[in-house]
């Protein structure tokens, strides 16, 4: 099942199953992907695993994942897989290295330190590299390359789980959660004009821009005129000095003469955004140079090693969003028929966003979930954590829940690590978010 996603959080629950075995080749045994230590990784107590399963025997693609057990035990808690976005950027570099995963790069990428609000402590975690040619996953055949899109993307991904849980059978009883972060659209018509919304009233483009955005585009409309191309990249100049994926933290200047750290995380974007390259190039990083800190660990040869990484020794370095993936070829313009084919089906759907991302503000996912016109169950209201507001929140009849959290950014495990366990342990125990500090 192809799960799109966006700055907001898709997370649904599913039942692990297996599936059609398409007789991988040259995988090995589970143990042969154990890893029995990073360099500069603090020691643990829990085991974790890396490596490549191939997809299927007449192709040379092969998908790279990394693994960790559950902190409190594997065998009591569910299996839950994280994705990242772009499309063609890292879950590794960005998800596991940078935000929920046990170990963090620091350290200009000479250690990592363990992160205490890892999502492993209420989960086993499984992050994937996908689609071929993000991270460490590759194909052999170029062209690969030039047919990726959502429809392939999503067919490669369910097979690489097939296939994984042939080499970790266990965890076929387990109870499975899909995570994910960044890439797609709720719905793109209301996305683009929550964005505009976010923009003006957080100060970040002025009246007279407001009133002609509104006034020249025409955000059903996928075509656009001279006058919404000129004040759509006006639009995108105004976030050129500050990160839209979190517009409160600094910058990493280190890197903003490196044309290569400016090249954002997005290959496709809603019309008529993506017809600009200011698109492509707004600052990001929130240490806020953690970025380039991932991507020299990941291409250090002992990491790679340790990782059983890069076996092919890839024409290219790691890189934590694809510079080898140049088209996107399909993605849909709204989710909303799927978000409601999920809930029609039973399944629980949390959707979370950080209050000070610009890039898929909160008041674009409110105005794109407002189009499904769901019955509010559960009034909105504050959430806390710690004693202290972790943000608000909302319950609909069906099982969908929108939360957002208070003070985070596009990546909400960076900016309030503690609030986002608290979040997905919720989640996973099925109990609502708390209503009291106390």
């Amino acid at each position: 099942m192809a799960i799109p996603m966006f700055n907001w959080l898709l997370v649904l629950v599913l039942t692990a199953c297996g599936g059609h075995f398409n007789g991988v080749r040259g995988d090995g045994g589970r143990e042969s992907d154990r890893v029995t230590g990073l360099p500069g990784q603090p020691a643990v107590g829990f085991g974790q695993y890396a490596g490549y399963v191939n997809l299927r025997p007449d192709e040379e693609k092969a998908l790279f994942y990394w693994f960790f057990e559950a902190e409190g035990g594997v065998s009591d808690n569910p299996l839950l897989l994280w994705l990242n976005g772009g499309p063609g950027c890292s879950s590794i570099a960005y998800g596991a290295a940078q935000e929920l995963g046990p170990f963090l790069v620091r350290n200009n990428g000479s250690s990592l330190v363990f992160n205490n609000y890892a999502w492993n402590k209420v989960a086993n975690l499984l992050f994937l590299e996908s689609p071929v040619g993000v991270g460490f996953s590759y194909t052999n055949n170029s062209d690969d390359l030039k047919r990726l899109g959502d429809k392939i993307t999503a067919e490669d991904s369910h097979t690489f789980l097939l296939n994984w849980f042939q080499r970790f059978p266990e965890f076929k009883s387990h109870d499975f959660y899909i995570t994910g972060e960044s890439y797609a659209v709720i719905n793109d018509a209301t996305d683009q004009v929550g964005m505009v919304e976010y923009a003006w009233s957080h100060t970040i483009i002025s009246d007279e821009l407001y009133d002609s955005i509104n006034k020249e585009c025409d955000f059903n409309n996928d075509t656009t005129t001279p006058a919404c191309n000129s004040v759509i990249k006006a639009f995108f100049e105004a976030f050129s000095d500050i990160d839209i994926y979190s517009i409160f933290t600094p910058v990493c200047l280190s890197s903003l003469g490196n044309s290569s750290m400016k090249k954002k995380k997005l290959i496709a974007s809603p019309k008529p955004f993506s017809q600009h390259d200011m698109w492509h190039r707004l600052p990001s990083g929130y240490d806020p140079c953690t970025d380039s800190y991932v991507t020299i660990y990941f291409n250090r040869e002992d990491v790679q090693k340790a990782l059983h990484a890069n076996v092919t020794k890839l024409s290219y370095p790691y890189s934590s969003c694809s510079n080898v993936i140049e088209k996107w070829n399909d993605s849909v313009s709204t989710v909303l028929p799927i978000i409601r084919k999920l809930i029609d089906a039973g399944l629980r759907i949390w959707i979370y966003s950080g209050d000070t991302d610009a890039r898929v503000p909160f008041t674009s996912t409110k105005m794109s979930l407002n189009v499904m016109k769901l019955k509010v169950k559960g009034e909105w209201r504050t959430w806390f954590n710690k004693a202290q507001v972790g943000g608000w929140t909302e319950d609909y009849e069906g099982g969908l829940t929108y939360a957002t959290v208070r003070g985070a950014g596009h990546q909400v495990p960076v900016l309030a690590p503690s609030q986002s366990l608290s979040l997905v342990s919720h989640f996973l125990s099925g109990d609502p978010l708390p209503k009291s500090r106390f």
